[in-house]
């Protein structure tokens, strides 16, 4: 901890720091990009007025949450300095309760006998247990402290509820393009910076700014050992002239960009929500640019390869059902070969769903049928479609009357099978995409077998007559029969079987079976 964060800055001449830390703003006025959360009456701007300091009006606490390297710490230390707080900063990495209370308790006495108000600056405040954020609480809330926290976590999740609703949580961005290009610029210029000892071309500054990645400690960085090597070594020229950093030196000094990735943060959700957004667009470039995002930044294989598969059967669905096969294989294949030769799989699986036929009838088909479950929809089960595994089970009507599908033309036999409470409800309705559209055209032909209507009366004349294995065109889309339930014995003779299933409709049986189903007359 310290009273001047930034302390370093005015070191000894033969001590030269870094060039991001010469070059931090010293002002709000200096600060490069986030304008979004610096202007009149913000906030930060309002904090940073020293006649804040009493004020009834100016947050007692600001939570700075935004990515590495776009000011967290700067604004926080120009805060205090302008205002004229007192500075105290804590490392949520290093520091304990015992730290805390520690800084508490000199804040508050210098609060007391010199009327100084003390920001107290707590870096990567997701990391604080609940315990260490409980011991901020009274101090904030009495505004012993004007707390100040940053995080590059989501304080949503990563802070506790109290501390939250007593804070204002500015969201800070990544520095654009034209951010990065300032700070080269002023960092070449600068006194505190490079001193005009180099110059820079156009095509170097846009490698500088593409391996940045909106990160302005890691741009200077990179800046900065660029221009130890024009300078101090073989690449040296005129000592009279500036020398030029070109792209092959950016290159020499730095070859892999930042990628701006949490593994357990938003970046890690917004990625994969951009993926899965990607592949139900049906755009493959797109898709297959946030899977390698995401493989270049370490995330886990197998997770990938979860998330495609739930987009196969979500977003593809029946339009193109082998997709779902191709992309369980992609999974297993992914957990037998691993990285990096796993990246090629994964990428096959992407481009499938991408480039697949789109439906998600099953998904919504799935999700009505659940409402209409948990609303109390749910009604019995007609008798005739029950098991039937024992003699006394038979006796309450169970199975009795039940018509076997394979019986009638098609396989499609005239008979209601939604519970009397939901006849006529439709949860499935195929589009006419891919596969799909032969799925509409055979359920078209089905429905009105099942519920009676047309073809019904033929369907039920051929049934009688014993037509069993008639063939049809109906049920060419049909999937393959189920068992009825796992109770059922298996060891059934098949004679018995067509049998019974064979049997005509009982009155009782009937009473369970729609008018709709009845065969029509002429």
């Amino acid at each position: 901890m310290t009273d001047d964060l930034f302390a370093a800055a005015a070191a000894p001449d033969d001590v030269l720091r870094p060039l991001a830390v010469r070059m931090r703003p010293e002002t709000l006025d200096e600060v490069v990009g986030q304008q979004h959360v610096l202007g009149d009456g913000s906030p930060l701007r309002r904090l940073a007025d020293p006649q804040s300091q009493g004020s009834l009006t100016a947050p007692s606490s600001i939570i700075l949450f935004g990515p590495p390297g776009v000011g967290k710490t700067t604004l926080a230390y120009i805060v205090a300095k302008q205002s004229g707080r007192a500075f105290e900063e804590l490392s949520a990495v290093t520091s304990g309760v015992k730290d805390v209370r520690a800084v508490l308790e000199r804040a508050h006495e210098r609060l007391v006998t010199s009327h100084k108000e003390t920001v107290l600056f707590i870096d990567e405040v997701h990391r604080f247990s609940k315990s260490q954020q409980d011991a901020l609480l009274p101090s904030v809330e009495n505004r012993d402290v004007t707390f100040i926290g940053a995080t590059t976590e989501n304080p949503s999740f990563s802070v506790i509820k109290p501390l939250l609703s007593r804070s204002v949580v500015v969201k800070l961005e990544s520095l654009d393009d034209a951010d990065l290009s300032t700070l080269i610029d002023r960092a070449i210029a600068s006194p505190r910076g490079l001193e005009g000892t180099v110059a820079i071309d156009d095509d170097a500054r846009d490698e500088i700014i593409r391996m940045g990645g909106g990160d302005g400690r890691k741009t200077l960085t990179i800046l900065e050992a660029a221009a130890g090597a024009v300078t101090g070594g073989k690449h040296a020229k005129d000592p009279g002239k500036p020398a030029v950093i070109t792209p092959d030196i950016v290159s020499s000094v730095m070859d892999v960009a930042t990628v701006r990735y949490d593994k357990h943060g938003d970046d890690h959700y917004d990625v994969i929500s951009a993926f899965i957004k990607s592949m139900r667009g049906s755009d493959p470039d797109a898709a297959i640019h946030y899977l390698a995002q995401m493989l270049r930044a370490g995330e886990d294989p197998r997770f990938i390869a979860r998330r495609i598969m739930i987009a196969a059967a979500e977003e593809v669905g029946m339009a193109a059902p082998q997709i779902l096969q191709v992309t369980v294989a992609a999974a297993q294949a992914v957990a037998m070969i691993g990285m990096p030769e796993a990246r090629i799989i994964l990428a096959e699986a992407t481009i499938a769903v991408a480039t697949a036929p789109k439906s998600n009838a099953s998904y919504n088909a799935i999700n009505e049928a659940l409402a209409d479950i948990d609303a109390g929809h749910i009604g019995q089960v007609p008798l005739y479609l029950r098991n039937a595994p024992t003699k006394l089970m038979k006796s309450w009507g169970n199975h009795e009357g039940y018509k076997y599908a394979h019986d009638y033309p098609g396989a499609v036999a005239p008979q209601q099978y939604m519970p009397d409470e939901l006849v006529g409800r439709e949860y499935y309705r195929p589009n006419d995409r891919g596969y799909e559209r032969q799925v509409k055209e055979n359920l078209a032909r089905i429905k009105p077998i099942l519920h009676g209507i047309g073809a019904a009366r033929a369907a039920d004349a051929a049934g009688t007559a014993g037509t069993a294995g008639a063939a049809g065109t109906a049920g060419t889309g049909a999937q393959p029969a189920s068992s009825e339930s796992g109770r059922t014995a298996q060891a059934e003779p098949g004679a018995a079987l067509k049998k019974q299933h064979a049997a005509p409709q009982s009155e009782s049986a009937a009473s369970h079976t729609s008018s709709d189903a009845t065969p029509q007359t002429n």
